[in-house]
Protein backbone atom coordinates (compact mmCIF):
# COMPACT_ATOMS: atom_id res chain seq x y z
CA UNK A 1 0.00 0.00 0.00
CA UNK A 2 0.87 3.60 -0.33
CA UNK A 3 2.82 5.39 2.51
CA UNK A 4 0.70 8.48 2.27
CA UNK A 5 3.20 10.58 4.51
CA UNK A 6 6.17 9.58 1.93
CA UNK A 7 3.97 11.11 -0.75
CA UNK A 8 3.26 14.35 1.04
CA UNK A 9 7.16 14.90 2.12
CA UNK A 10 7.96 14.55 -1.77
CA UNK A 11 5.08 16.89 -2.36
CA UNK A 12 6.44 19.65 0.35
CA UNK A 13 9.66 19.06 -1.04
CA UNK A 14 9.14 19.92 -4.61
CA UNK A 15 6.70 22.65 -3.69
CA UNK A 16 9.48 24.22 -1.51
CA UNK A 17 11.68 24.48 -3.57
CA UNK A 18 9.78 25.20 -6.90
CA UNK A 19 8.53 28.28 -5.09
CA UNK A 20 11.90 29.67 -3.64
CA UNK A 21 12.64 29.42 -7.20
CA UNK A 22 9.94 31.30 -8.55
CA UNK A 23 11.24 34.03 -6.65
CA UNK A 24 13.83 34.78 -9.30
CA UNK A 25 12.12 33.79 -12.33
CA UNK A 26 9.67 36.76 -12.44
CA UNK A 27 12.12 39.31 -11.77
CA UNK A 28 14.38 37.98 -14.65
CA UNK A 29 11.20 37.69 -17.38
CA UNK A 30 10.90 41.20 -16.21
CA UNK A 31 13.90 42.86 -15.96
CA UNK A 32 15.43 41.80 -19.07
CA UNK A 33 13.21 43.32 -21.51
CA UNK A 34 13.07 46.73 -19.25
CA UNK A 35 16.88 46.74 -19.61
CA UNK A 36 16.25 45.98 -23.44
CA UNK A 37 14.08 48.59 -23.92
CA UNK A 38 16.26 51.07 -21.60
CA UNK A 39 19.56 49.85 -23.94
CA UNK A 40 17.75 50.74 -26.93
CA UNK A 41 17.03 54.37 -25.57
CA UNK A 42 20.19 54.88 -25.06
CA UNK A 43 21.24 53.36 -28.71
CA UNK A 44 18.85 55.58 -30.28
CA UNK A 45 19.33 58.89 -28.54
CA UNK A 46 23.58 58.27 -27.08
CA UNK A 47 22.52 59.58 -23.58
CA UNK A 48 24.69 58.45 -21.29
CA UNK A 49 21.99 58.66 -18.38
CA UNK A 50 20.60 55.42 -20.43
CA UNK A 51 23.59 53.43 -20.51
CA UNK A 52 23.77 54.12 -17.07
CA UNK A 53 20.66 52.97 -16.13
CA UNK A 54 20.89 49.69 -18.57
CA UNK A 55 24.63 48.49 -16.79
CA UNK A 56 22.59 49.32 -13.19
CA UNK A 57 19.13 47.46 -13.51
CA UNK A 58 21.63 44.69 -15.73
CA UNK A 59 23.76 44.08 -12.78
CA UNK A 60 20.64 43.59 -10.58
CA UNK A 61 19.18 41.00 -13.04
CA UNK A 62 22.59 38.90 -13.50
CA UNK A 63 22.53 38.28 -9.56
CA UNK A 64 18.59 37.31 -9.80
CA UNK A 65 19.82 35.19 -12.55
CA UNK A 66 22.36 33.23 -11.29
CA UNK A 67 20.40 32.73 -8.34
CA UNK A 68 17.29 31.43 -10.17
CA UNK A 69 19.96 28.99 -12.30
CA UNK A 70 20.77 28.31 -8.79
CA UNK A 71 17.51 26.95 -7.67
CA UNK A 72 16.25 25.51 -10.85
CA UNK A 73 18.53 22.88 -11.16
CA UNK A 74 17.44 20.87 -8.20
CA UNK A 75 14.07 21.04 -9.47
CA UNK A 76 14.61 18.93 -12.29
CA UNK A 77 17.24 15.85 -10.12
CA UNK A 78 13.73 15.91 -8.12
CA UNK A 79 12.29 14.21 -10.69
CA UNK A 80 14.16 11.38 -10.75
CA UNK A 81 14.74 11.41 -6.63
CA UNK A 82 11.63 11.89 -5.70
CA UNK A 83 9.21 11.46 -8.86
CA UNK A 84 10.51 8.39 -10.08
CA UNK A 85 7.53 6.09 -11.36
CA UNK A 86 6.27 9.80 -13.06
CA UNK A 87 9.46 10.28 -14.76
CA UNK A 88 8.93 6.11 -16.21
CA UNK A 89 5.53 6.65 -16.86
CA UNK A 90 5.22 10.45 -18.52
CA UNK A 91 9.62 11.02 -19.33
CA UNK A 92 8.80 10.42 -22.84
CA UNK A 93 7.13 13.47 -22.86
CA UNK A 94 7.72 15.76 -20.22
CA UNK A 95 11.15 15.27 -20.65
CA UNK A 96 10.96 16.47 -24.35
CA UNK A 97 10.60 19.95 -23.60
CA UNK A 98 12.96 20.10 -20.95
CA UNK A 99 15.79 18.80 -23.19
CA UNK A 100 14.21 21.62 -25.62
CA UNK A 101 14.54 24.47 -22.92
CA UNK A 102 18.51 23.47 -21.80
CA UNK A 103 19.60 23.51 -25.69
CA UNK A 104 17.57 25.89 -27.02
CA UNK A 105 16.59 28.45 -24.14
CA UNK A 106 18.76 28.22 -21.49
CA UNK A 107 22.00 28.05 -23.42
CA UNK A 108 21.37 30.76 -26.03
CA UNK A 109 20.33 33.09 -22.74
CA UNK A 110 23.12 32.62 -20.49
CA UNK A 111 25.36 32.88 -23.91
CA UNK A 112 24.41 36.46 -24.11
CA UNK A 113 24.74 36.93 -20.50
CA UNK A 114 28.19 36.78 -20.65
CA UNK A 115 28.25 39.11 -23.73
CA UNK A 116 26.22 41.56 -21.99
CA UNK A 117 28.07 42.01 -19.07
CA UNK A 118 32.16 41.86 -21.13
CA UNK A 119 31.13 43.17 -24.29
CA UNK A 120 30.12 46.83 -23.59
CA UNK A 121 33.50 48.19 -24.95
CA UNK A 122 34.09 44.82 -27.21
CA UNK A 123 30.66 45.29 -29.29
CA UNK A 124 29.48 48.34 -31.02
CA UNK A 125 26.57 49.54 -29.80
CA UNK A 126 23.70 48.27 -32.03
CA UNK A 127 25.78 44.93 -31.57
CA UNK A 128 25.62 45.07 -27.81
CA UNK A 129 22.01 46.07 -28.02
CA UNK A 130 20.91 42.93 -30.34
CA UNK A 131 22.83 40.73 -27.13
CA UNK A 132 20.52 41.89 -24.77
CA UNK A 133 17.68 41.73 -26.50
CA UNK A 134 18.54 38.14 -27.32
CA UNK A 135 19.41 37.85 -23.71
CA UNK A 136 15.49 38.83 -22.67
CA UNK A 137 14.29 36.46 -25.89
CA UNK A 138 16.12 33.03 -24.33
CA UNK A 139 14.55 34.09 -20.81
CA UNK A 140 11.24 33.99 -22.66
CA UNK A 141 12.09 31.07 -24.35
CA UNK A 142 13.06 29.18 -21.02
CA UNK A 143 10.27 30.03 -19.82
CA UNK A 144 8.02 28.60 -22.88
CA UNK A 145 9.36 25.15 -23.10
CA UNK A 146 9.10 25.13 -19.07
CA UNK A 147 5.60 25.98 -19.51
CA UNK A 148 4.63 23.24 -22.26
CA UNK A 149 5.79 20.57 -20.17
CA UNK A 150 3.71 21.94 -16.86
CA UNK A 151 0.84 22.83 -19.44
CA UNK A 152 1.21 18.93 -20.62
CA UNK A 153 0.52 18.14 -17.09
CA UNK A 154 -2.58 20.07 -16.80
CA UNK A 155 -3.71 18.58 -20.10
CA UNK A 156 -2.32 15.93 -21.33
CA UNK A 157 -2.99 15.88 -25.50
CA UNK A 158 -0.81 14.47 -28.36
CA UNK A 159 -0.27 11.57 -26.01
CA UNK A 160 -1.00 7.87 -25.79
CA UNK A 161 -0.83 4.74 -23.32
CA UNK A 162 1.01 1.99 -24.03
CA UNK A 163 0.41 -1.39 -22.91
CA UNK A 164 3.33 -3.14 -24.28
CA UNK A 165 6.17 -0.28 -22.61
CA UNK A 166 3.94 0.50 -19.62
CA UNK A 167 4.27 4.29 -20.57
CA UNK A 168 3.00 7.13 -22.19
CA UNK A 169 3.75 8.01 -25.52
CA UNK A 170 3.70 11.19 -27.57
CA UNK A 171 1.35 10.67 -30.63
CA UNK A 172 1.11 14.11 -31.59
CA UNK A 173 4.06 16.63 -30.55
CA UNK A 174 3.15 19.59 -32.28
CA UNK A 175 -0.46 19.18 -30.31
CA UNK A 176 2.20 19.17 -27.23
CA UNK A 177 3.27 22.48 -28.07
CA UNK A 178 0.39 24.05 -29.29
CA UNK A 179 -2.01 22.66 -26.11
CA UNK A 180 -3.93 25.52 -25.37
CA UNK A 181 -3.59 25.23 -22.11
CA UNK A 182 0.69 25.72 -22.17
CA UNK A 183 -0.23 28.58 -24.34
CA UNK A 184 -2.36 30.43 -21.74
CA UNK A 185 -0.12 30.05 -19.12
CA UNK A 186 2.63 31.24 -21.05
CA UNK A 187 1.26 34.40 -21.70
CA UNK A 188 -0.20 34.62 -18.55
CA UNK A 189 2.89 34.01 -16.80
CA UNK A 190 5.13 36.04 -18.87
CA UNK A 191 3.19 38.66 -17.86
CA UNK A 192 3.27 38.37 -14.55
CA UNK A 193 7.06 38.42 -14.76
CA UNK A 194 6.98 41.93 -16.72
CA UNK A 195 5.21 43.08 -13.93
CA UNK A 196 7.03 41.96 -11.08
CA UNK A 197 10.02 43.74 -12.73
CA UNK A 198 8.25 47.06 -13.35
CA UNK A 199 7.33 47.28 -9.42
CA UNK A 200 10.67 46.29 -9.08
CA UNK A 201 12.12 49.03 -10.83
CA UNK A 202 9.68 51.63 -9.47
CA UNK A 203 10.53 50.38 -5.76
CA UNK A 204 14.20 51.50 -6.13
CA UNK A 205 13.37 54.10 -8.40
CA UNK A 206 11.16 55.62 -5.37
CA UNK A 207 13.57 55.11 -2.99
CA UNK A 208 16.08 56.92 -4.71
CA UNK A 209 13.73 59.59 -5.67
CA UNK A 210 12.92 59.49 -1.64
CA UNK A 211 16.75 59.79 -0.46
CA UNK A 212 17.36 62.30 -3.29
CA UNK A 213 20.38 60.15 -4.87
CA UNK A 214 20.50 59.01 -8.60
CA UNK A 215 17.63 61.84 -9.10
CA UNK A 216 17.41 61.71 -13.11
CA UNK A 217 18.20 58.28 -13.29
CA UNK A 218 15.36 57.13 -11.05
CA UNK A 219 13.18 59.65 -12.93
CA UNK A 220 13.52 57.92 -16.33
CA UNK A 221 13.55 54.42 -15.09
CA UNK A 222 10.00 55.14 -13.41
CA UNK A 223 8.68 56.42 -16.89
CA UNK A 224 9.50 53.30 -18.18
CA UNK A 225 8.32 51.26 -15.27
CA UNK A 226 4.98 53.21 -15.39
CA UNK A 227 4.17 52.51 -18.86
CA UNK A 228 5.58 49.04 -19.27
CA UNK A 229 3.93 48.26 -15.59
CA UNK A 230 0.51 49.50 -16.89
CA UNK A 231 0.54 47.34 -20.15
CA UNK A 232 1.47 44.61 -18.26
CA UNK A 233 -1.17 44.26 -15.69
CA UNK A 234 -3.72 45.17 -18.26
CA UNK A 235 -2.36 41.86 -19.82
CA UNK A 236 -1.78 39.87 -16.71
CA UNK A 237 -5.58 40.12 -15.87
CA UNK A 238 -7.27 39.79 -19.41
CA UNK A 239 -4.26 36.64 -20.21
CA UNK A 240 -5.12 35.60 -16.52
CA UNK A 241 -9.02 35.10 -17.59
CA UNK A 242 -8.22 33.70 -21.06
CA UNK A 243 -6.11 31.05 -18.51
CA UNK A 244 -9.10 30.49 -17.06
CA UNK A 245 -11.47 30.09 -19.60
CA UNK A 246 -8.76 27.32 -21.23
CA UNK A 247 -9.14 25.45 -17.44
CA UNK A 248 -12.95 25.43 -17.66
CA UNK A 249 -12.58 23.37 -20.55
CA UNK A 250 -10.17 20.83 -19.11
CA UNK A 251 -10.04 21.54 -15.67
CA UNK A 252 -13.92 21.32 -14.51
CA UNK A 253 -12.79 20.34 -10.78
CA UNK A 254 -10.14 23.39 -10.54
CA UNK A 255 -13.16 25.86 -11.48
CA UNK A 256 -15.55 24.09 -9.20
CA UNK A 257 -13.22 24.31 -6.44
CA UNK A 258 -12.04 28.24 -6.62
CA UNK A 259 -15.67 28.47 -6.60
CA UNK A 260 -17.07 27.08 -4.01
CA UNK A 261 -19.53 25.79 -5.68
CA UNK A 262 -20.60 22.09 -4.82
CA UNK A 263 -23.85 22.27 -6.72
CA UNK A 264 -24.89 22.80 -10.43
CA UNK A 265 -26.07 26.27 -10.93
CA UNK A 266 -28.53 27.75 -13.52
CA UNK A 267 -26.53 29.40 -16.35
CA UNK A 268 -25.00 31.97 -16.01
CA UNK A 269 -23.67 30.98 -12.62
CA UNK A 270 -22.96 33.87 -10.18
CA UNK A 271 -19.29 34.72 -8.85
CA UNK A 272 -18.99 34.59 -5.00
CA UNK A 273 -17.13 37.86 -4.23
CA UNK A 274 -16.50 36.37 -0.14
CA UNK A 275 -18.15 33.23 1.54
CA UNK A 276 -17.04 31.33 4.86
CA UNK A 277 -17.14 27.47 4.89
CA UNK A 278 -20.64 26.44 6.04
CA UNK A 279 -22.44 23.00 7.39
CA UNK A 280 -20.53 19.97 5.59
CA UNK A 281 -17.96 22.22 4.02
CA UNK A 282 -20.04 24.10 1.31
CA UNK A 283 -20.31 27.81 1.34
CA UNK A 284 -22.30 29.20 4.33
CA UNK A 285 -22.44 32.93 4.54
CA UNK A 286 -21.32 34.43 0.94
CA UNK A 287 -21.94 37.65 -1.57
CA UNK A 288 -22.79 36.63 -4.99
CA UNK A 289 -22.66 38.53 -8.01
CA UNK A 290 -25.50 37.27 -10.64
CA UNK A 291 -24.84 35.73 -14.21
CA UNK A 292 -21.02 37.07 -13.76
CA UNK A 293 -19.35 33.47 -12.40
CA UNK A 294 -21.13 31.84 -15.94
CA UNK A 295 -20.00 34.71 -18.34
CA UNK A 296 -16.48 34.33 -17.17
CA UNK A 297 -16.13 30.89 -16.79
CA UNK A 298 -18.21 30.38 -20.28
CA UNK A 299 -18.18 33.00 -21.97
CA UNK A 300 -22.16 31.96 -22.58
CA UNK A 301 -25.67 32.73 -21.09
CA UNK A 302 -26.73 29.45 -21.62
CA UNK A 303 -23.64 26.85 -20.38
CA UNK A 304 -23.52 25.77 -17.37
CA UNK A 305 -21.06 25.47 -15.09
CA UNK A 306 -21.32 21.87 -13.19
CA UNK A 307 -20.61 21.64 -9.63
CA UNK A 308 -18.55 19.83 -7.86
CA UNK A 309 -21.00 17.00 -5.96
CA UNK A 310 -21.80 16.11 -9.73
CA UNK A 311 -18.25 15.96 -11.13
CA UNK A 312 -17.65 14.03 -8.15
CA UNK A 313 -20.61 11.56 -9.00
CA UNK A 314 -18.88 11.45 -13.28
CA UNK A 315 -15.54 10.68 -11.74
CA UNK A 316 -17.02 7.85 -9.91
CA UNK A 317 -18.58 6.43 -13.86
CA UNK A 318 -14.61 7.04 -15.09
CA UNK A 319 -13.46 5.10 -12.14
CA UNK A 320 -15.67 2.00 -12.67
CA UNK A 321 -14.87 2.60 -16.80
CA UNK A 322 -10.93 2.74 -15.36
CA UNK A 323 -10.83 -0.58 -13.50
CA UNK A 324 -12.37 -1.81 -16.89
CA UNK A 325 -8.86 -0.72 -18.63
CA UNK A 326 -6.53 -1.78 -15.71
CA UNK A 327 -8.43 -5.07 -15.60
CA UNK A 328 -7.61 -5.22 -19.59
CA UNK A 329 -4.31 -3.88 -19.33
CA UNK A 330 -3.54 -7.21 -17.09
CA UNK A 331 -4.85 -9.39 -19.62
CA UNK A 332 -2.13 -7.61 -21.86
CA UNK A 333 0.62 -8.16 -20.04
CA UNK A 334 -0.27 -12.13 -19.27
CA UNK A 335 -0.76 -12.56 -23.10
CA UNK A 336 0.56 -9.95 -25.31
CA UNK A 337 -1.56 -11.36 -28.24
CA UNK A 338 -4.73 -11.42 -26.57
CA UNK A 339 -6.48 -8.92 -29.00
CA UNK A 340 -9.96 -8.98 -27.57
CA UNK A 341 -8.37 -7.26 -24.35
CA UNK A 342 -6.18 -4.91 -26.64
CA UNK A 343 -9.55 -3.62 -28.14
CA UNK A 344 -11.58 -3.09 -24.97
CA UNK A 345 -8.09 -1.29 -23.68
CA UNK A 346 -8.02 1.03 -26.53
CA UNK A 347 -12.22 1.82 -26.07
CA UNK A 348 -10.91 2.36 -22.36
CA UNK A 349 -7.98 3.75 -21.69
CA UNK A 350 -7.96 7.27 -20.92
CA UNK A 351 -9.87 6.11 -17.82
CA UNK A 352 -6.99 4.16 -16.80
CA UNK A 353 -5.98 7.10 -14.32
CA UNK A 354 -9.28 7.33 -12.55
CA UNK A 355 -8.75 3.43 -12.02
CA UNK A 356 -5.46 3.89 -10.45
CA UNK A 357 -7.12 6.18 -8.08
CA UNK A 358 -8.21 2.98 -5.93
CA UNK A 359 -4.95 1.80 -5.85
CA UNK A 360 -4.52 4.13 -2.23
CA UNK A 361 -7.11 1.99 -0.93
CA UNK A 362 -6.37 -1.91 -2.25
CA UNK A 363 -4.28 -3.23 -4.60
CA UNK A 364 -6.45 -5.84 -5.92
CA UNK A 365 -8.92 -2.91 -7.66
CA UNK A 366 -10.74 -5.24 -9.81
CA UNK A 367 -12.19 -6.11 -6.85
CA UNK A 368 -13.31 -2.03 -5.25
CA UNK A 369 -16.70 -2.33 -3.26
CA UNK A 370 -18.56 0.87 -4.17
CA UNK A 371 -17.77 2.42 -0.72
CA UNK A 372 -13.64 2.36 -2.30
CA UNK A 373 -14.92 4.02 -5.41
CA UNK A 374 -17.15 6.78 -3.80
CA UNK A 375 -13.87 7.21 -1.88
CA UNK A 376 -12.28 7.32 -4.57
CA UNK A 377 -14.02 9.62 -6.41
CA UNK A 378 -14.14 12.21 -3.24
CA UNK A 379 -10.26 12.46 -3.37
CA UNK A 380 -10.80 14.30 -6.86
CA UNK A 381 -11.65 17.45 -5.21
CA UNK A 382 -8.68 19.35 -4.11
CA UNK A 383 -9.08 21.80 -1.08
CA UNK A 384 -12.11 23.75 -1.70
CA UNK A 385 -11.04 27.06 0.74
CA UNK A 386 -7.23 27.58 0.46
CA UNK A 387 -7.88 27.88 -3.43
CA UNK A 388 -11.19 30.03 -3.11
CA UNK A 389 -9.15 32.60 -1.14
CA UNK A 390 -5.82 32.36 -2.57
CA UNK A 391 -7.72 32.91 -6.23
CA UNK A 392 -9.07 36.33 -4.16
CA UNK A 393 -6.05 37.22 -3.03
CA UNK A 394 -4.34 37.16 -6.91
CA UNK A 395 -6.84 38.95 -8.76
CA UNK A 396 -7.25 41.44 -5.85
CA UNK A 397 -3.77 41.99 -6.10
CA UNK A 398 -4.36 41.94 -10.07
CA UNK A 399 -6.83 44.81 -10.51
CA UNK A 400 -5.01 46.62 -7.80
CA UNK A 401 -1.98 46.88 -10.07
CA UNK A 402 -4.30 48.13 -13.26
CA UNK A 403 -4.97 51.01 -10.72
CA UNK A 404 -1.41 51.23 -8.75
CA UNK A 405 0.09 51.61 -12.59
CA UNK A 406 -2.50 53.87 -14.55
CA UNK A 407 -2.14 56.32 -11.84
CA UNK A 408 1.62 56.32 -11.59
CA UNK A 409 0.89 56.37 -15.69
CA UNK A 410 -0.73 59.42 -15.57
CA UNK A 411 1.82 60.97 -13.21
CA UNK A 412 4.52 60.48 -15.40
CA UNK A 413 2.92 61.75 -18.62
CA UNK A 414 2.52 65.38 -15.97
CA UNK A 415 6.25 65.17 -15.28
CA UNK A 416 4.89 64.69 -11.38
CA UNK A 417 7.05 61.56 -10.74
CA UNK A 418 9.01 63.11 -7.71
CA UNK A 419 6.58 65.39 -6.27
CA UNK A 420 4.45 63.13 -3.96
CA UNK A 421 6.97 61.59 -1.06
CA UNK A 422 4.08 59.37 0.95
CA UNK A 423 3.49 58.16 -2.45
CA UNK A 424 6.84 57.16 -3.50
CA UNK A 425 7.19 54.84 0.09
CA UNK A 426 3.97 53.36 -0.61
CA UNK A 427 5.32 52.28 -4.15
CA UNK A 428 8.46 51.28 -1.95
CA UNK A 429 6.89 48.90 0.95
CA UNK A 430 4.58 47.26 -1.60
CA UNK A 431 7.71 46.15 -3.40
CA UNK A 432 6.73 42.01 -2.31
CA UNK A 433 3.00 42.10 -3.48
CA UNK A 434 3.48 41.02 -7.08
CA UNK A 435 5.77 37.74 -5.53
CA UNK A 436 2.08 37.05 -3.52
CA UNK A 437 0.42 37.15 -6.16
CA UNK A 438 2.72 34.96 -8.63
CA UNK A 439 3.43 32.70 -5.76
CA UNK A 440 -0.32 32.51 -5.45
CA UNK A 441 -1.21 31.77 -9.00
CA UNK A 442 1.38 28.47 -8.90
CA UNK A 443 -0.72 27.49 -5.62
CA UNK A 444 -3.71 27.50 -7.54
CA UNK A 445 -2.25 25.63 -10.70
CA UNK A 446 -0.66 22.99 -8.96
CA UNK A 447 -2.54 22.38 -5.95
CA UNK A 448 -5.79 23.03 -8.14
CA UNK A 449 -4.54 19.97 -9.60
CA UNK A 450 -4.77 17.43 -7.11
CA UNK A 451 -4.95 14.12 -6.91
CA UNK A 452 -3.53 14.02 -10.65
CA UNK A 453 0.35 14.74 -10.80
CA UNK A 454 -1.26 14.68 -14.57
CA UNK A 455 -4.50 15.76 -14.75
CA UNK A 456 -6.63 12.52 -15.47
CA UNK A 457 -3.19 10.43 -15.99
CA UNK A 458 -1.70 9.62 -13.54
CA UNK A 459 -2.26 10.04 -9.85
CA UNK A 460 0.39 12.04 -7.65
CA UNK A 461 0.54 9.68 -4.99
CA UNK A 462 1.39 6.60 -7.28
CA UNK A 463 3.93 8.83 -9.07
CA UNK A 464 6.05 9.23 -5.96
CA UNK A 465 9.61 7.77 -5.24
CA UNK A 466 9.98 4.26 -2.56
CA UNK A 467 12.28 6.65 -0.54
CA UNK A 468 11.71 6.55 3.61
CA UNK A 469 10.56 9.62 5.44
CA UNK A 470 13.64 9.84 7.51
CA UNK A 471 15.72 10.30 3.86
CA UNK A 472 12.76 13.14 2.71
CA UNK A 473 13.03 14.73 6.20
CA UNK A 474 16.85 14.95 5.43
CA UNK A 475 16.20 16.64 1.95
CA UNK A 476 13.37 18.61 3.08
CA UNK A 477 15.37 20.32 5.87
CA UNK A 478 18.92 20.62 3.69
CA UNK A 479 16.63 22.46 0.37
CA UNK A 480 14.79 25.04 2.92
CA UNK A 481 18.42 25.08 5.05
CA UNK A 482 19.95 25.85 1.46
CA UNK A 483 17.56 27.87 -0.53
CA UNK A 484 16.85 30.62 2.48
CA UNK A 485 20.84 30.82 2.40
CA UNK A 486 20.80 31.62 -0.96
CA UNK A 487 17.70 33.95 -0.78
CA UNK A 488 19.65 36.02 1.98
CA UNK A 489 22.34 36.03 0.07
CA UNK A 490 20.93 37.58 -3.05
CA UNK A 491 18.96 40.16 -0.81
CA UNK A 492 22.53 41.11 1.00
CA UNK A 493 23.85 41.32 -2.79
CA UNK A 494 21.12 43.57 -4.66
CA UNK A 495 20.97 46.11 -1.16
CA UNK A 496 24.68 46.21 -1.68
CA UNK A 497 24.16 46.93 -5.25
CA UNK A 498 21.51 49.29 -4.63
CA UNK A 499 23.35 51.23 -1.49
CA UNK A 500 26.37 51.87 -4.37
CA UNK A 501 24.25 52.76 -6.87
CA UNK A 502 24.73 53.07 -10.65
CA UNK A 503 28.13 53.40 -12.43
CA UNK A 504 29.61 54.64 -16.00
CA UNK A 505 30.84 51.20 -16.18
CA UNK A 506 30.40 47.41 -14.87
CA UNK A 507 34.21 47.42 -13.78
CA UNK A 508 36.55 50.00 -13.52
CA UNK A 509 39.40 48.70 -14.97
CA UNK A 510 39.92 44.47 -16.71
CA UNK A 511 41.62 43.33 -13.19
CA UNK A 512 37.94 44.36 -12.30
CA UNK A 513 36.89 42.15 -14.70
CA UNK A 514 39.19 39.26 -14.34
CA UNK A 515 38.44 39.15 -10.58
CA UNK A 516 34.73 38.89 -11.04
CA UNK A 517 35.49 36.26 -13.60
CA UNK A 518 37.81 34.49 -11.19
CA UNK A 519 35.09 34.64 -8.01
CA UNK A 520 32.92 32.29 -9.83
CA UNK A 521 35.70 29.93 -10.62
CA UNK A 522 35.90 27.31 -7.97
CA UNK A 523 39.35 27.69 -6.30
CA UNK A 524 41.42 24.24 -7.58
CA UNK A 525 45.45 24.26 -8.31
CA UNK A 526 44.74 23.77 -12.26
CA UNK A 527 42.01 27.43 -12.17
CA UNK A 528 44.60 28.93 -10.11
CA UNK A 529 47.71 28.46 -12.72
CA UNK A 530 44.99 28.89 -15.63
CA UNK A 531 43.83 32.00 -13.81
CA UNK A 532 47.67 33.43 -13.12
Amino acid sequence: MIDMLVVDLSRWQFAATAMYHFIFVPLTLGLSFMMAIMESVYVMTGRQIWRKATLFWGTLFGINFAMGVATGIVMEFQFGMNWSYYSHYVGDIFGAPLAIEGLMAFFLEATFIGLFFFGWDRLSKVGHLVVTWLTALGANFSALWILIANGWMQNPVGAKFNPDTMRMEITDFMAVIFNPVAQAKFVHTVSAGYLSGAVFILAISSFFLIKGRHVELAKRSAVVAASFGLASALSVVVLGDESGYVATEHQKMKIAALEAMYHTEEAPAPWTLIAWPGENGEPGFHISIPWVGGLITTRSFTEELPGINELVERAEDRIRTGIIAYSALQDIRADGSNEEARAIFDEYWPDLGYGLLLKKYRVDIENATEAEIAMAAQDTVPGVWPLFWTFRIMMGLGFFYIAFFAMWFYRASRGWIDTNKPLLWFSFVTLPLPWVAIESGWFIAEFGRQPWVVEGVLPTFYAASGLTVLDLVLSLSFFVLLYTVLLIIMVFLMVRVIKAGPKDKLFADDDDADDFVMAAIPATPANKELGS
